[in-house]
């Protein structure tokens, strides 16, 4: 176990450029197992969670070999199991996303009940809902979600939430499926959409991608491909923040501008400007951050809600820049009931928060933060920590620095190459 040592109130300016997108990556390694042919896959993180999928897609049988930084090559020809390695499938909650490809293409898959954030209850009702409509048998023994099937069959679903991981299960099952598919309610996150332009790439036939509705007509297989993962946007927001917090100025390249329109909008609520100049997105440094109030004179919300409204993901990301910005803000939490509940940490370094029930804090600020002793409950709340830590005065120990790594890459070193002070330390 690992812990960072944060030095604060340095200026902070330069360039970063984002990783690849987390949630991305994790649906498009699953989906290399819907065909025995070599699929290629570039820009993926290295991160922790994608280094467990890997893994698991290991752990199955299948090929996976690294092409250098970022690519890797899987070929899912020869499967010795229908069952992940336990312990590590327990770890993540991405682990579950490969019921979907193994019952299409194996007939058969036994995972556990996925790991990841404890940021609420995240059932996944929804997933058994889809699969069971396209003809999966589940029973669930000691912990263990047992699926099989005799041959899926297309459908239409209207799923009851638009889940992202319930989406993608669905369509990974449905392009192998016989027949037509027609998803209704599906999520449409920058991340589906890049899953379904890599299956189309592989020879699915699929449409409405980036829409609520997705049509797919099942084909007998699926060829090999060739794909990069996208910027990861959450990843984008996080270095918005850090900007914002800590004054400097930070020119974020590739930073897949074309999914940041909601993103911009709530950090100009906060009165942080952001600069597009091509694919790269500029954050001016000591910018006067001033809440926009509402009219005719309300206190604002930022609140989440599935795509295109502004990603949950980043709900901890706005809690530590509002600390920063002149005025109140509501921030609600709609999508998870325990994702609030790490504000204790952020209060003790300083910040002005009140932690009105599970879904809804109220942030005042500017508030003076200093260094404390803290850890990461989570990889976004991990991260706003670190962020905090980075504008305040002091020093700021943070423990349980793994869940950072979950879903960051290299941070502290890729941090220090615009000033940031960070030392990793052994627990």
């Amino acid at each position: 176990m690992d812990k960072f040592f944060v030095e604060g109130g340095h200026p902070l300016s330069g360039t970063l450029t984002p990783s690849g997108n987390k949630n991305e990556a994790l649906p498009v390694l699953a989906a290399t197992l819907l065909t025995d042919q070599t699929v290629r896959l570039r820009n993926v993180p290295e991160i922790l969670d994608i280094a467990i999928m890997r893994e698991l897609i290991a752990s199955l049988g299948a090929s996976v070999s690294a092409q250098g930084d970022h690519t890797f090559e899987f070929q899912a020809r020869n499967i010795l199991g229908h069952a992940p390695e336990f312990t590590k499938a327990t770890r993540i909650r991405g682990s579950f996303l490969l019921a979907g490809p193994m019952l299409a293409r194996f007939g058969e898959v036994s995972l556990p009940v996925p790991g990841g954030d404890r940021i609420g209850l995240r059932p996944v009702q929804t997933h058994l809902l889809a699969l069971e409509e396209l003809g999966a048998q589940i029973r669930v023994e000691g912990g263990i979600y047992r699926m099989q099937t005799d041959g899926l069959k297309g459908t239409c679903i209207q799923l009851d939430e638009a889940s992202v991981m319930a989406t993608e299960n669905a369509v990974m099952a449905a392009v192998l499926a016989e027949g037509q598919t027609e998803i209704y309610n599906a999520a449409c996150e920058p991340h589906v959409q890049g899953l379904c332009r890599l299956l189309v790439q592989m020879g699915a036939k699929m449409e409405g991608i980036g829409s609520n509705r997705l049509q797919i007509q099942g084909v007998s297989s699926l060829q090999g491909a060739d794909y990069a993962v996208q910027p990861d946007h959450i990843e984008v927001g996080s270095f918005i923040g850090l900007a914002a917090v800590t004054r400097g100025e930070i020119r974020i390249c590739n930073a897949g501008v074309e999914h940041l329109r909601m993103v911009r909008l709530m950090f100009d609520r906060l009165g942080v400007t952001t600069k597009v100049e091509g694919d790269d997105l500029l954050v001016p440094g000591d910018q006067e951050l001033v809440v926009r109030p509402d009219t005719p004179g309300g206190i604002p919300k930022i609140d989440d809600g599935p795509w295109p409204a502004f990603p949950a993901d980043l709900t901890s990301i706005m809690t530590v820049t509002a600390t920063q910005s002149r005025g109140a803000v509501l921030i609600f939490e709609k999508m998870f009931e325990s994702r609030l509940f790490w504000v204790d940490k952020l209060i003790s370094m300083g910040a002005q928060i009140i932690l009105c029930d599970p879904h809804r804090a109220v942030v005042s600020g500017p508030a003076a933060l200093h260094g404390a002793e803290v850890s990461s409950p989570d990889i976004r709340a991990g991260m706003s920590l670190l962020i905090a830590a980075l504008g305040a005065k002091g020093t700021t120990e943070i423990h349980n620095v793994s869940q950072i790594d979950r879903g960051y890459e290299r941070i502290e070193e890729r941090l220090s190459t615009i000033g940031a002070r960070i030392r990793r330390v052994k627990e």
